[in-house]
């Protein structure tokens, strides 16, 4: 439980902060993706960094630059295919013009990694600012679920793990933790649509806790997934954390990686099974 100091310092710190983006997109609801594409373009910057690539500057600056702008185009989506477009082709141009210095599964790597970042972080602003309902119960429900999972998880994990799920990847990680994980988050979903629904939103909405329930189970299993692939291209590249901004958690992309897998499926579970509907 060594570690469990600075993640309460972190708690302290970045619970206020988050609670205070959430209280002013409410009202102005373009700041999520101004936040979201400042955390995206951070987190792009420490995946580059882990590889020693920012000092390719050109291609460095066009994937950060990448990663800023989608999440603030979701309202345009011709937009967000122009961008990819455009970052695609400067990618491989400036790859093209530095191929004796830049190898092409390092260039892969950039793009990929990228790619996968805005498209998972583009994904928040899509659910939050696209559904007209309420911009601050899927904000709360995209990064509180992945985190109640993660933090039963470590709490469970920490008290009762006694096998190993993917020791060469993540040796602290157990199956108990899954499971603590699971039921934790399960839990933190149900208890938050009480509260949404009972002191937070309109009188008209009406919550589905068995979307809440579908999502909650879903987001535990696929944050794990999420966190164990970034966890994997760590150790590939000897490294224990992307960066040092959050005592206790590392980097934006060691404290988001899980989102960037989760965030996708609320839009995709909310499609066809909406968190919230309209009492006629």
């Amino acid at each position: 439980m060594k570690s469990l100091k600075p993640r309460l310092l972190t708690a302290a710190i970045g619970i206020p902060s988050v609670v205070l983006v959430i209280i002013l997109s409410e009202m102005w609801s373009p700041l999520v993706g101004i936040v979201v594409g400042l955390a995206s373009g951070l987190m792009v910057g420490e995946y580059l960094f882990a590889k020693k690539l920012l000092r390719f500057v050109p291609l460095a600056v066009v994937s950060i630059a990448y990663a800023i702008a989608v999440p603030n185009l979701i309202y345009w989506s011709a937009l967000c295919y122009i961008a990819t477009f455009v970052f695609l082709m400067l990618a491989f141009i400036f790859s093209l013009t530095k191929h004796e210095e830049l190898d092409f599964l390092s260039m892969a790597y950039a793009m990929f990694g990228t790619l996968l970042i805005t498209f998972g972080m583009s994904a928040v602003s899509a659910a939050c600012c696209l559904n007209n309902l309420s911009v601050s119960f899927y904000f709360v429900l995209i990064f509180a679920l992945p985190w109640m999972a993660d933090a039963g998880g470590f709490f469970v994990g920490s008290m009762l793990g006694r096998h190993k799920l993917c020791p060469k990847i993540s040796p602290k990680k157990t199956v108990e933790g899954v499971i603590g994980g699971i039921v934790f988050c399960l839990a933190s979903a149900i208890v938050m649509g009480l509260v949404f629904q009972t002191w937070i939103l309109d009188g008209r909405l009406r919550v589905n806790y068995i979307a809440l329930a579908v999502i909650a189970v879903l987001d535990s299993v696929l944050s794990v997934v999420g966190d164990l692939s970034f966890s994997w291209i760590k150790r590939s590249l000897n490294i224990k954390d992307y960066g040092s901004i959050f005592p206790g958690h590392g980097g934006m992309l060691d404290r988001c990686d899980s989102i960037i897998f989760t965030a996708p499926l609320v839009i995709a579970i909310g499609y066809y099974l909406p968190f919230i509907t309209v009492m006629e």
